[in-house]
């Protein structure tokens, strides 16, 4: 076989959950997954050091975490659920934290994260029975001892598997199992500050020893391509409907303000510019790397389906063979020779992302192995492979057991012996004597890592109601910036607000197919996002901003937070 280069480039991203207004957290999403996911990624690349990944953390993730540390250091807690978990006496808190318990503590892949444990197995069933019976007076019965079991439980299974590992007062938390103290919860609620504390170091740590490779996303990972124009998501989708205003006012200038504030935060961070951008979900168009290419960037990503669908513009009548076409760096024609970009292999990144989460680790880290190999042998002489797998690295190892553990360590084992397989990075990759089967892509068709189209952010009613009114509020906030009102401290206040509104997250998750609860969760965050961005323009709020814009209903793989390359 072929010798090869395999890419894995993991993305790590939350939108931001603060509420400018009040500076409270309204999800926890971000410090839960920095115990589990981020904490258990950092471990495993520590353990195996042969092995070179991508890490890419978007700016407004790293600034969340960054929060949650200093909030530990001054012992201010902004997110109320963590707040809860360190209340001396919860027979004493108010109803709306009360429910904000039952809500937030048993929202997490059951069959993995609940079931596994009887005693947090037990207090679903007690809050189930009551719950059934539709008497809000039942649950107000639950003692402050439940509450405390509960919260221990709810956090205790959000600790990565490295950390029950490593951390004996999880393995003895865990193994009491009920009657916890205030005692006892102030030891978990302490080593978590100390796990978020010790993240970006640790992954600071691993770039300066050249293991990993950090890369960057626009700073509140906005969809780029439809920011710059609307009209993009007909290259993959000639009659998707589009909204009534044609472009988003000042889209450019405002990609290359998410791309520039990202590459300043990564050196100031870090130490140096990053020197490729995985764009968010994937997202590229012609346009895009236009920018991309006037702020050096080296390298850039994108999806299997993106790179198809632009060989079937430039090559109708061809027939394409998928191992001649996809292991290979592209240069796109129009587009500066200085940027390269890399297409994942969608079928890999899904095995992992979906499917891998169902097989014993071994089986599945062999069955990956055994996939590269066979790339690998279907190789002409002349090919040098360069496999590119990308995926969430977050939101995947939920739905494995021991989240992933397992097959983490034996497929970083495996790859690290293996004669014929070298994990590298693109930079790395770039100035190596291997990257010499560069093909020039004649044109692009926009797209995204998802179905090859944009359809997920914008077509149906409530995606484009969504566009509707941020290019409203954009249209005011330009309006109000040229009047010269605000100060310049205001002015920086509303176009921090105004970079939130424009997260690609909001868009992602309106939509019948996904899940009610979530679904109104992430509305309400959008809506209250436009509403405080009109308050800080000292503007009223407009009606349509208070209403409801989508309502779910549906039950995806996933629950949603992951969609698979192709239907």
């Amino acid at each position: 076989m072929q010798p090869i280069d395999l890419v894995l480039l993991w993305h790590m991203h939350q939108p931001d959950y603060r509420d400018y207004k009040t500076g409270e957290f309204t999800l926890p999403w971000v410090y839960l997954h920095a115990i589990k996911d981020y904490t258990d990624m950092a471990y495993h690349l520590e353990k195996h050091p042969h092995i070179k990944v991508i890490i890419n953390y978007t700016p407004i993730l790293l600034d969340q975490i960054e929060d949650y540390s200093e909030q530990f250091i001054h012992r201010e807690i902004r997110d109320p659920l963590l707040r809860l978990l360190a209340t001396p006496d919860l027979n004493q808190i108010v109803a709306s934290e009360r429910l904000l318990i039952f809500k937030s503590c048993f929202l997490s892949n059951h069959l993995r994260m609940l079931q596994p444990y009887p005693m947090y197995k037990r207090l679903y069933e007690v809050f189930q029975i009551l719950e059934k019976r539709n008497k809000e007076d039942d649950l107000a019965y639950l003692s402050g001892q439940y509450l405390a079991d509960l919260l221990m439980w709810y956090h205790l299974a959000w600790t990565g598997e490295s950390v029950r590992r490593e951390k004996q007062e999880v393995a003895s938390l865990m193994a009491q199992g009920e009657n916890f103290s205030h005692v006892d919860r102030l030891k978990l609620f302490n080593l978590i500050g100390e796990l978020i504390q010790g993240l970006i170091p640790r992954y600071r740590k691993l770039a300066d020893s050249g293991q990993i490779e950090l890369s960057t996303t626009p700073y509140y990972h906005p969809l780029s391509p439809l920011l710059i124009d609307f009209s993009s998501a007909r290259d993959s989708e000639s009659n998707i409907i589009l909204p009534t205003e044609t472009t988003y006012p000042g889209g450019r200038s405002r990609v290359e303000f998410h791309l520039v504030s990202a590459m300043e935060s990564h050196l100031k961070r870090f130490g140096a510019k990053p020197n490729g951008v995985w764009p968010a979900e994937g997202a590229i168009s012609q346009s895009l790397l236009d920018v991309f290419t006037e702020h050096g960037c080296q390298w850039s990503a994108s999806s299997e389906g993106v790179l198809a669908n632009s060989l079937r513009k430039s090559n109708p009548n061809q027939l394409l063979e998928r191992n001649r076409y996809l292991y290979r760096p592209y240069q796109v024609h129009g587009s500066s020779k200085n940027l390269i970009c890399f297409f994942r292999d969608e079928k890999l990144s899904d095995m992992i992302g979906f499917e891998y989460a169902k097989w014993f680790g071994r089986d599945a880290a062999e069955h990956f192995i055994q996939s590269i190999e066979q790339i690998g042998h279907n190789a002409l002489p002349n090919e040098s492979p360069i496999i590119s797998v990308i995926l969430d690295g977050e939101n995947a190892w939920e739905y494995y057991p021991y989240n992933g553990y397992y097959f983490l360590s034996d497929l970083y084992e495996l790859l690290e012996n293996h004669p014929s397989i070298c994990t590298t990075t693109y930079s790395s990759y770039i100035t190596s004597k291997r990257c010499t089967d560069m093909a020039t892509l004649p044109a692009l068709v926009a797209g995204s890592w998802v179905y090859g189209t944009f359809s997920t952010w914008i077509g149906d009613r409530d995606t484009n109601n969504a566009w509707e009114l941020l290019c409203e509020a954009k249209q005011s906030f330009d309006l109000v910036i040229q009047s010269g009102r605000l100060t310049y401290e205001e002015q920086i206040e509303a176009e921090r607000q105004l970079s939130s509104c424009e997260s690609s997250d909001w868009f992602w998750w309106l939509g019948d197919y996904n899940p009610s609860e979530i679904v109104t969760s992430f509305d309400k965050l959008f809506r209250n996002n436009l509403a405080n961005l009109y308050g800080l323009l000292k503007l009223p709020v407009p009606a349509a901003v208070l209403d409801p814009i989508s309502y779910g209903g549906g039950n995806p793989e996933s629950g949603g937070s992951m969609r698979r390359a192709s239907t």
